[in-house]
């Protein structure tokens, strides 16, 4: 179980993550870029970043590309914004979970459309 200051830090990370990639994107070129969750190491030296990328797929490739391209300069902002004694070396990870909850709910409203069986239209004649 994670301990307060471990989830202290786990939140300043973050929104420091985030703002930094908020300064330094172009939302035209790399899409918006979104910090959905943060899983850092029980040393704090390594951190996963879930990132949501939304724009059409060429954004989605440019951003991701970007993010990695430009690691270390994200890691530079977040040291001088959040101070840790190490500061944790980022890997980013597309979330799909959005997209996917979405694509869920766009089917539930299918099924809310479809006409069932009861209504009449789909019963054979005997």
């Amino acid at each position: 179980m994670p301990n307060l200051r471990h989830e202290r830090v786990r939140e300043l990370l973050k929104r420091a993550i985030g703002e930094a990639i908020r300064r330094e994107f172009d939302t035209n070129d790399v899409g918006l870029i979104t910090v959905n969750d943060l899983d850092v190491g029980g040393d704090l030296r390594t951190a996963v970043v879930f990132i949501t990328i939304l724009g059409n797929p060429t954004q989605q490739k440019n951003g991701l590309q970007a993010l990695e391209q430009n690691r270390i300069l994200i890691q530079s902002l977040v040291a001088k914004s959040v101070i840790l004694k190490y500061t944790p070396t980022l890997k980013f990870i597309v979330d799909d979970s959005i997209v996917r909850g979405n694509r869920v709910l766009q089917i539930l409203d299918e099924l809310d459309k479809a006409p069932t069986a009861a209504d009449g239209s789909n019963q054979e004649s005997k």
